[in-house]
């Protein structure tokens, strides 16, 4: 089953345009889910919205938006006010401007679609606004009504499409000062970095999500599985850092630690009754050559 547009409407780059779809490019569908129910029952709880003053549940045709004012008092916002305030962005996406990719900080990021041509019609302009955009080596900034709200959308090419991301407004945005000013100044030795660096070579890698694993979602799944078998769970004990009493000393053991793995793993191939022996060897003359 294909998977259903979650907007629908026009891109405009000035006079040009073409109708398109808007796709989520995440999902988070697979991910297990929790119901509440009634531990004496087993039943499943059901929400119900009631009154807060008088604790009768409200039909759903007598539920209205409200905007509070005061304590307790509140704005009728009706649906037909709503939309007389209706944007030309509920329909279209108009590209305002061009911006290098590097000048937008990703604190503003908030979410990924796919955006695709809606039908062969405007399939040709839509191809030639995906070009410019990426011959410009930019991203163009539009703007977009989803879930009722206007949102900055920032475009830019993905594969034989584009790839829309939702941006937060200034206001979202938490100024950083106000968590990191107070980090104090620590002196950096080149001992210390040295030492850092070997740590990073040795995880050094390639970009690769697909060695990403959800660890706590495959332990769900065990607990899951294991209730239903009627086992007994125990709590796994937790682990927690050691205190780091000299950061030199701490970062020589982090190097120890990076080259025991290597070290072992080049005696795995040997014989089970000589891996202990050779192993504490092989790990002396690594350290001792390096």
């Amino acid at each position: 089953m294909a998977p259903r547009a979650n907007w629908k409407g026009y891109l405009r780059l000035s006079l040009v345009s073409c109708p398109i779809l808007l796709f989520p490019a995440t999902t988070e569908r697979e991910k297990i889910r929790f119901h509440q129910i009634n531990k004496k029952t087993g039943n499943r709880i059901r929400l119900r919205r009631v009154d807060e003053e008088t604790g009768k549940e409200v039909p759903p045709e007598d539920i209205v938006k409200g905007y509070e004012i005061g304590k307790g008092e509140y704005i009728e916002i009706t649906p037909e006010e709503l939309d007389a305030i209706a944007l030309d962005s509920t329909h279209t996406i108009d590209i305002d401007e061009f911006v290098p990719k590097s000048e937008i900080d990703q604190l503003y990021n908030v979410r990924p679609y796919y955006v695709v041509p809606d039908g062969e019609v405007g399939e040709d302009a839509f191809v030639v606004i995906r070009k410019i955009i990426e011959t410009m080596e930019m991203v163009a900034l539009g703007r977009v009504v989803l879930t009722s709200r206007e949102h900055v959308i920032a475009l830019e090419p993905r594969g034989k499409g584009l790839m829309g991301t939702l941006l937060r407004y200034p206001y979202e945005v938490r100024p950083e000062k106000d968590y990191l000013a107070d980090i104090g100044e620590t002196r950096v030795t080149k001992d210390m970095l040295e030492l850092a660096r070997h740590i990073v070579q040795t995880k050094k890698a390639h970009f690769d999500p697909k060695r990403f694993e959800d660890h706590y979602e495959h332990a769900l799944r065990e607990l899951i599985a294991k209730k239903r078998k009627g086992e007994k769970i125990e709590p796994a004990p937790v682990e927690r850092p050691a205190n780091v009493v000299s950061l030199m000393d701490a970062l020589r053991r982090s190097v120890e630690n990076e080259r025991k793995p290597a070290a072992a793993s080049t005696h795995r191939r040997r014989p089970p009754a000589k891996r202990a022996t050779t192993g504490r060897r092989s790990s002396s003359k690594v350290r001792k050559a390096s």
